[in-house]
């Protein structure tokens, strides 16, 4: 058992549906953690110094980000495409477009992470959440491979501390997938690793710590969990906000876990949409950096 923190609210600001939080130590005087907001339209970065947020409204809602290893900002997953984005105090601009997977109508993408050798791995879904037309994707540079299909919500990317195991769930049918993951980028082994029960909730964003847990925000559960790297659950931290979108370590020992949450359909909650923190007992690992220029092998 680990020793965990009370869970404080840092951000009370009622997203609809609050994503993809990224920490970036870069940024401001102790770093900042960005996240969004996918149906408000909307990009945040909470200011660790400061203790403030700062919202800026997009022209298309943004699902995710991933910091470029060049230091020139970031890969976005926009709800139709991907893009070369930069955030200024200014706000976030556009610069170009990137290497985009042709979608089906009614299409968008949905969460993403970026694995030790710079390989952007991302899903889509079904806006509607009805269909199984959402795919998960490898993006290696520019070069773009279709590596799955048949999800309604692909969701929640994570990779393990030794990059040989990725973790991905398809939402709505409450399963957490493993599969094993070659130097070259290749997947195999596709297996259920978790499955959640009825009274858990669903299995939305997720990330690893530096043992192997794995953390996972249990959307409709109120909770987060951590999960060992055998599937066993470890631990549950209870969220005052019952759809639990995702999490992500920061600060700068990477040992605080920053939780997202939505406000859609909860207008009784007051809690919901907000941005959480907690000090787990454990350190989480740095964010993978974007290969402009392919994935390092």
């Amino acid at each position: 058992m680990i020793a965990i923190n009370s869970v404080e609210c840092v951000w009370a600001g009622r997203a609809q549906l609050g994503e993809g939080p990224l920490w970036c130590p870069e940024r401001g005087a102790q770093g900042q953690l960005l996240f969004v907001d996918i149906l408000g339209g909307r990009l945040h970065a909470f200011d660790l110094a400061s203790g403030r947020t700062q919202g800026w409204t997009l022209d298309e809602p943004c699902c995710w980000l991933a910091v470029r290893d060049d230091g020139d900002g970031f890969i976005a997953g926009l709800r139709s495409r991907l893009v070369h984005l930069r955030l200024t105090d200014a706000g976030p601009s556009v610069v170009g477009p990137w290497t985009t997977p042709e979608e089906p109508a009614g299409n968008r993408f949905n969460d993403a992470k970026v694995d030790p050798r710079g390989r952007l791995w991302f899903g889509s879904m079904d806006d509607a959440a009805e269909r199984s037309s959402g795919a998960f994707y490898r993006l290696a540079g520019e070069a773009i491979d279709r590596v799955d299909e048949g999800y309604r919500v692909a969701n929640g990317p994570a990779i393990s501390p030794d990059g040989a195991t990725l973790y991905h769930s398809d939402t709505p049918r409450g399963i957490i997938y493993a599969f094993d993951v070659s130097a070259e980028g290749e997947l195999a082994n596709k297996r259920e690793h978790i499955r959640f029960a009825e009274t858990q909730g669903r299995p939305d964003g997720m990330t690893c710590d530096a043992e192997g847990g794995l953390w996972v925000a249990h959307w409709g559960g109120g909770r987060v969990s951590r999960f060992r790297a055998d599937g066993e659950l470890d631990e549950t931290l209870p969220v005052p906000a019952s759809r639990v979108t995702s999490c992500a370590f920061g600060g700068a020992g990477l040992d605080q876990l920053y939780i997202t949450t939505a406000a859609v359909d909860r207008d009784d909650e007051t809690a919901a949409g907000g941005l959480f923190r907690v000090v787990p007992g454990v350190r989480g690992l740095p964010a993978g950096r974007f290969a402009v220029r392919g994935s390092e092998r």
